[in-house]
């Protein structure tokens, strides 16, 4: 009572012009794609993160506002052995003037911000801060994390 479509013999011999094969398909298979596109997103995401200033630091907690800038500023960091970073270079105490004035001919006049751990000793932040301000920068800013409220 059945007949099946498309063969056109009785012996079922060939389907089509290409013997049993079939037919190229022009179309483009977008799942594959849109697979990669999703784990290089997740990647991105995750290495983001990972980028920011590369100089680990446990900073103070207050209750200050965060600031907006819209260009990058000069951070001076201090961590809790005493090691002085200029952005992530490490720099002795010596150098922080001649590497802060060479910067100022440069014409940079921003807010430099100072960045301690709370582990480090308050004398040593204080000749940071002496020495930032003997190199004419007067606009310092201390960097801290937000409290967090309970």
């Amino acid at each position: 009572m059945g007949m099946s479509v498309g063969s056109g013999s009785k012996g079922g011999g060939r389907r089509g012009r290409r013997g049993g094969k079939r037919a190229l398909v022009s179309e483009i298979n977008v799942t594959p794609f849109v697979d990669v596109v999703l784990v290089l997103l997740i990647i991105f995401m995750v290495a983001a993160p990972m980028m920011t200033v590369g100089v680990p630091i446990d900073l103070p907690q207050t209750q200050a506002q965060a600031m907006s800038s819209e260009n990058q500023p000069i951070t001076v960091s201090v961590n809790p052995e005493g090691e002085i970073y200029l952005q992530e270079t490490a720099i002795p105490i010596e150098e922080v003037v001649p590497k802060l004035q060479a910067i100022a001919t440069t014409g940079y006049s921003e807010r430099i911000f100072v960045r301690a751990d709370t582990a480090a000793t308050y004398g040593i932040v204080m000749q940071v801060m002496a020495r930032i301000s003997a190199a004419g920068f007067t606009n310092i800013g201390l960097v801290t994390l937000q409290e967090q409220q309970n």
